[in-house]
């Protein structure tokens, strides 16, 4: 997938786009439900004082930490599953 010079062309470039746009909007989604679910019962309901502070505070800890945990996941996997075996047929580069 490499042009002279070892430029990636432009399919792969799409490819890293698209995949970059994946990691960062379904880590927001799930930080978002993660944040929703832990701290969401605060912010409706009429809670104890203290409760309420230890939901919020433990959602909006979680959230950023499953958030880059998320991100970090699927761009280490894209980078793992887009490797090419060294030569046609065979299915590990170094066989």
């Amino acid at each position: 997938m490499t042009t002279h010079g070892g430029r990636p062309d432009q399919a792969r470039r799409d490819a890293i786009t698209v995949e970059i746009g994946y990691a960062l909007f379904s880590a927001a989604f799930a930080a978002a439900v993660v944040f929703g679910a832990v701290a969401g019962p605060a912010l409706l309901f009429d809670l104890p004082d203290t409760l309420e502070k230890v939901l919020i505070r433990v959602g909006l800890w979680i959230a950023p930490v499953l958030f880059a945990a998320r991100v970090i996941s699927v761009l280490l996997r894209f980078r793992r599953d887009s490797a090419q075996p060294s030569q046609p047929g065979r299915t590990n580069p170094d066989s």
